[in-house]
């Protein structure tokens, strides 16, 4: 992550990569929402197939295809909320048994094994953004906030991590995870993990390391938050205005059911429906047609190929 090429990741002052991602505007590109210990979403992408059969896997290893994820790579939710409140009980006893916190660390640490995978054998065509789960030592401060929903999610993990792990990888992980950038300029098109929650501009992104609210603004945003207009000035400021035009700002977050959802004059869309396998295949150029690029992948044999 640190050795990412400058024309990618523009370096911030002290010679790190920035926040900003700069993707490949001469070929394709699938977002992939949220992925949430969801392996075998993993494994469904990249075995999709194009009009003329080639998997994705074989198109990004050609250099004709780019994947995008949007963050959020720990954490099973609602699927797992049974078994959250079991693991649950399990923090409350010091983890003396943890079958239940074993299996849902099998699937986030899972998830993020391939994501580390596929960053290092496609560096240039493979990138994954932060989202707010990518916090695991719980921590408020840096744009970060403790997290928790169906049990006590945050807490859990980090104590899991140093009791099984111990802190040396629980902070070298930490260490990853603020390493991802949080916006992706496509040639057509904007990408992160939450609706922007104001306008912000190239240098704050590319300085986002000692720059906490930049951090929060494009990975907590809920529902209604965001500034009015923030998306459009988003778009016209790293598209410009004629592209800006016809441009779209994609985004999970905030769960939807269906294939997306439309926020911001329709110009920024959702895209993480948790019960299905839903992304945006996006052409390298010309319009973006929404009913036509966001598409639902076959789901039951990959649960099952995890399952074994």
């Amino acid at each position: 992550m640190d050795s990412e090429a400058e024309e990618i990741r523009p370096r911030d002052r002290e010679d790190r990569p920035g926040g900003l991602l700069y993707l490949d505007p001469e070929i394709p590109t699938v977002v992939v929402p949220d992925l949430h210990a969801r392996m075998e979403l993993v494994l469904a992408v990249l075995s999709s197939k194009d009009e003329q059969g080639v998997a994705a896997v074989d198109r990004l290893a050609a250099g004709r295809l780019q994947l995008l994820c949007l963050g959020d790579g720990f954490h099973a939710e609602g699927r797992a909320a049974v078994r959250w409140q079991a693991a649950l009980e399990e923090f409350k006893g010091g983890y003396r048994k943890h079958i239940h916190m074993d299996e849902e660390m099998r699937e986030s640490l899972g998830v993020m094994e391939m994501v580390m995978a596929l960053k290092r054998q496609f560096p240039n065509h493979f990138h994954f953004l932060k989202g707010n789960h990518e916090n695991i030592a719980n921590e408020q401060g840096g744009g970060n906030y403790p997290f928790l929903k169906f049990a006590n999610e945050g807490l859990m993990v980090r104590i899991y991590m140093e009791h099984f792990y111990g802190e040396e990888i629980l902070n070298s992980y930490a260490e990853f995870e603020k390493s991802f950038p949080i916006l992706a300029v496509g040639g057509n098109f904007l990408a992160s993990h939450a609706e922007p929650a104001w306008f912000i501009p190239k240098h704050e992104l590319i300085e986002y390391r000692r720059l906490p609210q930049v951090v929060y603004g494009l990975t907590w945003t809920d529902n209604g938050e965001a500034e009015p207009g923030s998306v459009q000035q988003m778009l016209e400021h790293y598209l410009g205005p004629e592209a800006a035009m016809a441009a779209y700002h994609f985004g999970g977050h905030r769960p939807v059911h269906g294939s997306y959802n439309l926020r911001s004059d329709e110009r920024y869309v959702q895209i993480h429906d948790p019960d299905r396998y839903v992304v945006a295949v996006l052409p390298a150029g010309g319009q973006i047609d929404l009913d036509r690029d966001i598409r639902e992948l076959d789901r039951e044999a990959f649960r099952e190929l995890i399952d074994e």
